[in-house]
This record gives structure tokens, C-alpha cells and sequence, in this order.
């Protein structure tokens, strides 16, 4: 069986090393499975950083489609094209997809034109919210999957809903939990954090990237100021992309215990949550990383892809809003943070759930 695996940003490769190191390990044990990987994206992607792939444990794309595009019709446009003739010149039996991108959307439309099946990784995830452009992505993708894999019952509920057939739905667990799991003990103490003066467990991990966020300036102002008046002056630890240092250093606000950095490689991050105080973040997958780790984490939105982190584990949802974030972080720094629970099938099974799914049906 022939597996065309497609990822279309840097966050996807967390998700899809599991599965190839699984498809590695099915076929050590002799079956016949075998996997391709492609990135829509270029060849020269800054965020594709040397350190990745060796630290995932996992071989580099097979092709790269050397699309990019900042609109997102021209975008998925492109996409199609250079997939179909992937699809065309490399044939395979199945097109796993991750998460909810334009990528996604666009290459589970050119296999099914193709005939050829679709598993969806992540699915179910709603927002419920059509205006939400990978709200989009998500409804398409998963009406068009044989496979949808989802990583809880929320999800699974999302499905029926939408009267998505119960056959074809499988509750596999979370994939990004698999990873964390088989990094954790080979995670690297940057370097940096002695010449800091930054301690484990005294310092606030800090990271952002969502543009909607950063493009309300004053907000953004608002809910910066308040993360450096609640620290109370413990370093506050920000490894951030260029676009999102430029947004924070065009408001003109500095303070000694501000460290504002790069991005870090796969490894040193994976420290950096694990012996936090506490992370503030507009990310759900470093919100469902922290929640493994048992790290109190604040989620700079409304909405999370996944429930469990806030229902059963150490997160909280305080959505845009300076003030909910005060009172949030008064409470982290009195260390009085809720005591999370890890959440159904979050045993770093999942990817081994997936390959044996696919095997048996192929």
C-alpha cells in the first residue's frame, strides 16, 4: 500500500513524523506499506529550520510543490495543479492530509478528482464559524475523506452532525501528543537561558501568531502590557518569528525582563513548555502540548480545536481580553493554577491506531 502524506506548514511535520515512524516500523515488521512525502510549500521555507527534521526523527519531503502565495485563492489554485501532477506521475492508494490548511483542502479535492482515497488527520474540529477561512477548509475536507481520524469525542460529535457516515469515523486519539511523548527525554536546555539568568520554573513562556491578534495594535498594546505588569518581574521568555517581534517592537514597549527571541529549534521549545511557569500563547497546539506536560497554560482566544484542554486539562480560554487575562495570570502567579487530567487516548498510541486502520482496509 502506497501512502502519499501532504503537509502544507511547518506545524504539520509534529503531527506527521508519528505517522511515519510508524509506517517505518510496519514495514520493518514486513508488511507492505510504504509512504511519500510532500510540502506544497518551497524548498527554501525559512520555517523548515536544518534542526527539524533531525529532530523529529524523520526524513526531509520527498518533493516540495514550490507553491506560495499570500491570497488564499491563488493559493489553493496553485496547489491543485502542481498536486495533480504529482498525484499523475507518482500514483498511491491513499492521500493522508493534516489539520484544517489551504493545502488540505486543496489536496483532498485533486484525489478524490483522481479516485483515489482520502484520510483526514484531525478531523471533526469546528469552530462553527464560517467565516473562519479553515472553517472551510475543515467542512470540505472532511465531507470528501473515507478516513477521518479524530482525536476525541467532541469531534466524533462534530461528525454526526453533519451526518458524516460512522463507518468511516475513527477515534484514534491525539497525534501531537505521540510526538512530545517520544521527544520528552531528549529535550535540549538552550543555551541562552544561563546567560539570561532564567531559571526552570521562574520564568512565563510567551508566543504568538496569529495575525488577526497582532493587527489590532491597540489591543495588542493592551494585553502586552498587562503580561508585563502581572509577571511582577519574572523573565518573560518570547521566542517569536520576525513578523511577530516587528508587530510587538512597532509599539515601542521594552522591559528588562522582556526577552525577546528567534524561534527555537523542535527540542529546545519542548523544554522551554516543559519547565515554565506558566506559557501564555495563542496556539492550540502548544495548548494541548502544555496540557501533556502539566504546565498551566492561557490561550489568547475564544476557541480551541480541542476542548479537552480546557475542559479536563491545565488550560484556560480568556479570548482577546486584557482584563480576563489579569485575572487569569493573578492566578498563575499566586500558584494557585488548576491541576489538569490528561484526557482519553492521549497515550502516543495514535499513529500506530492510524497505520493498522489503513492496513486493514487498504
Amino acid at each position: 500500500m502506497k501512502i502519499t502524506i501532504v503537509a502544507g506548514a511547518r506545524p504539520n511535520f509534529m503531527k506527521i513524523a508519528p505517522i511515519t515512524r510508524a509506517i517505518d516500523a510496519a514495514r520493518a515488521q514486513g508488511r507492505s506499506i510504504s509512504y511519500r512525502l510532500v510540502y506544497t510549500g518551497k524548498h527554501d521555507d525559512t520555517s523548515l529550520d536544518a534542526s527539524l527534521f533531525a529532530d523529529l526523527h524523520m526524513k526531509g519531503p520527498d518533493v516540495y510543490l514550490e507553491v506560495s502565495d499570500s491570497n488564499p485563492t491563488q493559493l489553493a489554485s496553485g496547489i491543485m495543479v502542481a498536486f495533480d501532477k504529482e498525484l499523475t506521475e507518482n500514483p498511491t492508494h491513499i492521500v493522508l492530509v493534516v489539520d484544517d490548511l489551504t493545502a488540505t483542502m486543496s489536496c483532498a479535492i485533486v484525489a478524490k478528482k483522481q479516485g483515489i482515497k482520502v484520510a483526514h488527520l484531525v478531523a471533526g474540529t469546528r469552530s462553527f464559524d464560517m467565516k473562519m477561512p479553515k472553517e472551510v477548509n475543515r467542512m470540505i475536507t472532511d465531507g470528501l475523506s473515507d478516513y477521518l481520524f479524530t482525536a476525541g469525542m467532541v469531534a466524533n460529535r462534530n461528525l454526526n452532525q453533519t451526518g458524516t457516515e460512522k463507518e468511516n469515523v475513527y477515534y484514534v486519539g491525539n497525534i501531537l501528543i505521540d510526538n512530545i511523548r517520544y521527544n520528552r527525554n531528549h529535550f535540549i536546555r538552550p543555551l541562552w537561558l544561563s546567560a539570561l539568568g532564567v531559571n526552570e520554573g521562574e520564568y512565563l513562556l510567551l508566543t504568538l501568531n496569529r495575525r488577526i491578534l497582532l493587527n489590532d495594535k491597540a489591543n495588542l498594546r493592551s494585553l502586552v502590557e498587562t503580561i508585563i505588569e502581572k509577571s511582577a518581574g519574572m523573565p518573560i521568555v518570547a521566542p517569536m518569528h520576525t513578523y511577530v517581534s516587528d508587530a510587538i517592537k512597532s509599539l515601542g514597549i521594552t522591559a528588562p525582563n522582556l526577552h525577546i527571541l528567534p524561534p527555537q529549534s523542535y527540542l529546545s521549545f519542548g523544554y522551554l513548555m516543559s519547565k515554565a511557569k506558566g506559557i501564555i500563547t495563542d496556539s492550540g497546539n502548544v495548548a494541548e502540548e502544555a496540557t501533556f506536560l502539566g504546565t498551566p497554560c492561557i490561550t489568547l482566544n475564544t476557541y480551541s480545536e480541542h476542548p479537552e484542554t480546557w475542559r479536563i486539562g491545565t488550560n484556560e480560554l480568556v479570548g482577546e481580553d486584557p482584563v480576563a487575562l489579569s485575572n487569569a495570570m493573578d492566578v498563575l502567579m499566586r500558584g494557585e493554577w488548576k491541576h489538569g487530567e490528561l484526557p482519553e487516548r492521549w497515550d502516543g498510541r495514535t499513529a500506530d491506531r492510524i497505520v493498522q486502520i489503513l492496513s486493514e482496509h487498504q
